[in-house]
């Protein structure tokens, strides 16, 4: 198959040198710099992870590291078609060296895909490892059959660290153990809910039962139906990963027909506090996963600032309060310049994403380092596991919302700063 890394291959590149704070300074061709892609859903109802987008890229140019490197913006527009037509631009059209995505396996899946088959290097986040791996493969329904990378490597938490999260805060509550599931027809929903592979082992490992009551599409507009199967078996509590504009519908339908549980912990559509606060009161005591916050006790190889410094710097120069993905999109180019610093041809694929397997770093996020810690064989050498805890949005007086840390069991190196409560 003739791809640009069977064209590029062999080529030799040589010039001006990277200054990466003491690692290898890589030759790049004269008066290039080192062409980074980057697909993002700058548009749609996945644009939440993008907010921080534009930010992190300026501070990025802006800092040594970054000073010889060009960042190329793709808009996936939320769409799966759209993000790898957009990653195969970036790999023929702009000749990128190494490709870096994030936000969901709406948006990671098909560029991963695409940089796999094209001999491009990528590196993915914030999309659980399973639905990354395992929807990839050619035949996710058989283990027996599934195959590691070459080109791809992925960094974040896995569908075990959320349950042990979740089943950990609903058990500071007095519950029945009953759980629904909202589940939709896409590659977090599937792999969320798959029987086997998904939540519900877990759970009942754990002493909950789930209902699920089946694939819904993505920006519906009705949800009785799961309304009254979590009636019908009594839930107590509500899961699921569900993007914002569903989940504002799903709460506010479930409250006007009188479903009212005692936890609410969906992953996705509540990570960002415009999502919470359009809700008002109902909002409060909502709960969900927290991959980064500004009391994580890590700081930035490109910056120097500390968690708290960098989500203090974003609202002081957005006006936007923080919001998770901060933390993991300035990894992304905190990695790519760690990346980059130890290869001396920047347009050699293979030396690059052998220089990734090697990455051994921590990062604004935690520790970054592809040695397989805490994931399976068949995927210990494209997964690496950040940490996980869980939280919950407390309203404050003037409307506006606090993300309190109240689980850390899994990474106690995270603070916590409160206990979970029940929703009113």
């Amino acid at each position: 198959m003739l791809t640009r890394r069977n064209l590029l291959k062999g080529s030799a590149a040589t010039g001006l040198a990277l200054a990466t704070g003491g690692l290898a300074a890589p030759a790049i061709a004269q008066g290039a710099k080192i062409k980074l892609g980057y697909v993002s859903p700058q548009t749609g109802p996945l644009a939440g992870f993008a907010e921080s987008d534009a930010y992190n890229i300026k501070a990025f140019l802006a800092s040594e590291a970054g000073k010889n490197f060009e960042v190329i913006v793709k808009d996936s527009q939320s769409n799966p078609n759209r993000a790898a037509e957009v990653a195969k631009s970036l790999i023929v059209d702009d000749e990128i060296n190494l490709m870096l995505v994030g936000s969901t396996p709406e948006n990671t899946n098909p560029v991963a895909t695409t940089c796999e088959a094209e001999g491009i290097p990528v590196i993915s986040t914030m999309a659980p490892w399973q639905p990354w791996f395992i929807g990839q493969q050619g035949n996710p329904g058989d283990p027996a059959s599934w195959k590691p990378f070459k080109f791809a490597y992925h960094y974040f938490w896995g569908l075990e660290d959320i349950i042990a999260v979740y089943t950990a805060m609903w058990k500071q509550l007095e519950t029945n153990g009953k759980v629904g599931g909202l589940f939709p027809n896409d590659a977090d929903g599937n792999a969320w809910g798959d029987p086997k592979n998904g939540l519900k082992p877990g759970l009942e490992a754990a002493g909950f039962t789930l209902t699920d009551p089946g694939r819904y599409q993505n920006l519906s507009d009705d949800f009785t139906a799961q309304v009254n199967a979590f009636k019908a078996a009594y839930a107590e509590i509500v899961t699921g990963v569900v993007i914002p504009p569903d989940f504002t519908t799903f709460w506010n339908q479930a409250r006007q027909q009188g479903f009212k549980p005692k936890a609410v912990t969906v992953a996705k559509a509540i990570l960002f506090p415009q999502s919470v606060e359009t809700l008002g009161a109902a909002g409060n005591n909502l709960s969900s996963e927290v991959w980064w916050s500004a009391s994580h006790p890590f700081k930035s190889t490109l910056t120097g600032q500390s968690s708290a410094e960098l989500a203090a710097d974003f609202t002081a120069k957005t006006g936007r309060p923080w919001t998770q993905p901060i933390g993991f999109v300035h990894s992304l180019f905190e990695v790519a310049a760690n990346v980059m610093g130890r290869v001396s041809d920047p347009e050699d694929a293979e030396a690059i994403a052998e220089a990734i397997a090697a990455t051994d770093m921590t990062t604004v996020v935690g520790k970054v380092v592809w040695n397989g810690a805490g994931v399976p064989p068949f995927a210990a050498k494209n997964v690496c596991k950040t940490p996980l805890v869980g939280g919950q949005w407390r309203q404050k007086s003037d409307g506006s919302f606090d993300l309190v840390i109240v689980e850390n069991g899994t990474a106690p190196e995270i603070p916590a700063a409160g206990k979970m409560e029940a929703l009113s």
